[in-house]
């Protein structure tokens, strides 16, 4: 999923030791570049029904080393993320305090912080330059980033919103644009349900209410086959492919990586295991099979079963059975974060003792295919005049969160103020 922090690693630290000092020096120097913050863009399109906010929803990452406490504060205090019961205001203060030293010394490994709010404002400052050529009856199309655990927190970019002249009487319009292509519960669907709560705290509107001069809302809620997505990472996979020998290039194993679930989870009926899963069939069509490959899934901790195989050990196994050709593709991020750059790139490929053949895929990160497939995508959303998917309404089969039914109840009744808009 994209940009979740790594898990497994909040429960067992740095335990396995350092990379090599030329990995770790040459992901250091690439991740400080990354996290240097984007440069903000100047709106110049006018259009009857704009302006529009386009909101990038994201897990977020601590963009320094002094946040990264606040992060996993915020970050094991979310009930739909990290589920610990009806102690979860008691039990989720420890455990982030306990695992911030640890989490410290891993952001550090990779640069001092988070690339994942360069990226976002990039991309999305990016997509917006071109939906105001591609679409100026909605134009000038203002970017805007909401985070669920750093800033800009959603609170934050909700008030930046109203500042900006949306709301307040003056209405206008606003889409969520999640950067998880594939949907979850978890990531998604935690996400809306902070914009949907700062919604009605910031505006103090009730869902049945249209044409109050409220935002009126649409959702992104997923895109796990669309064409841009597809072709970015198949010509990332392409380009990496060429790094080995052309006897051997075809034979190089592809493997697939997202971040896990709980099988609790994934046996309520959460649909993120199948979008993923249609990412990685579309990719392969598109490539046409060129490779063998398998879906594995990082990023496992505690206990009780997760969605696997894990990642590390589908390398290790392959390794052993004598397949050093891995080529590993993060499948569920949009951009470079703590799990690629420290969990794929210093722990499963640096301590693989097979450096030279277990390489990664490029990031989606600064892509030209992938930004044109985000304003595509944006574009489609804002013509169709849909609030949302129709599979975002449906819930879980096995849900039992009441703030989930009123969300999505919210976000599916903005459908008449977009209609008329």
């Amino acid at each position: 999923m994209a940009s979740r922090i790594s898990t497994k690693h909040l429960a067992r630290g740095l335990s396995r030791g350092s990379p090599s000092r030329l990995v770790s020096s040459q992901l250091s120097n690439h991740a400080r570049y990354l996290a240097t913050p984007a440069h903000p863009v100047t709106q110049d399109a006018t259009g009857s029904k704009g302006p529009t906010a386009m909101v990038f929803l994201n897990m977020g990452g601590p963009s320094t080393l002094p946040e990264v406490g606040s992060f996993l504060s915020r970050l094991f205090a979310d009930g739909d993320l990290i589920p610990l019961g009806r102690l979860q205001s008691y039990i989720g203060p420890l455990i982030s305090a306990r695992r911030t030293p640890k989490i410290v010394k891993q952001y550090d490994a990779i640069g001092g912080g988070s690339p994942i709010r360069k990226w976002s404002e990039y991309q999305n400052e990016e997509m917006c330059k071109i939906l105001d050529k591609i679409s100026p009856e909605t134009a000038p199309h203002k970017p805007y980033v909401a985070f669920r655990y750093a800033d800009p927190l959603t609170e934050e970019m909700y008030n930046k919103l109203l500042a900006d002249g949306f709301g307040n009487g003056k209405g206008g319009r606003a889409v969520a644009f999640t950067q998880y292509p594939q949907y979850s519960c978890s990531t998604t669907g935690s996400s809306l349900n902070e914009l949907w709560k700062w919604r009605q705290r910031l505006e103090g509107k009730t869902a049945s209410e249209t044409g109050n001069g409220t935002i009126n809302w649409s959702v992104i809620d997923r895109w796990p086959t669309h064409p841009g997505l597809v072709e970015a990472v198949a010509q990332n996979i392409e380009a990496k492919l060429l790094e080995y020998p052309e006897e051997r290039r075809s034979k190089a194993i592809l493997l697939f990586s997202a971040h896990s679930l709980p099988m609790t989870v994934v046996n309520r009926g959460d649909p993120y295991p199948g979008e993923v899963a249609a990412t990685v069939q579309a990719v392969m069509e598109r490539l046409k099979f060129s490779n063998p490959y398998r879906l594995c899934w990082q990023s496992q901790v505690g206990p009780q079963p997760w969605l696997g195989p894990q990642t590390s050990h589908t390398v290790e196994n392959y390794i052993e059975k004598g397949q050093k050709d891995l080529l590993l593709i993060p499948i569920a991020f949009t951009s470079d974060h703590i799990e690629t750059l420290y969990e794929l790139d210093i722990e499963v490929i640096g301590e693989s003792g097979h450096t030279d053949t277990v390489k990664r895929v490029e990031s989606l990160n600064g892509s030209p295919v992938f930004i044109q497939g985000l304003a595509d995508l944006a574009k489609a959303h804002l013509d169709s005049g849909e609030a949302c998917s129709l599979q975002m309404g449906l819930r879980c089969p096995a849900c039992k969160s009441e703030r989930c039914a009123e969300s999505k109840k919210f976000f599916a009744s903005q459908q008449a103020a977009i209609s008329s808009a």
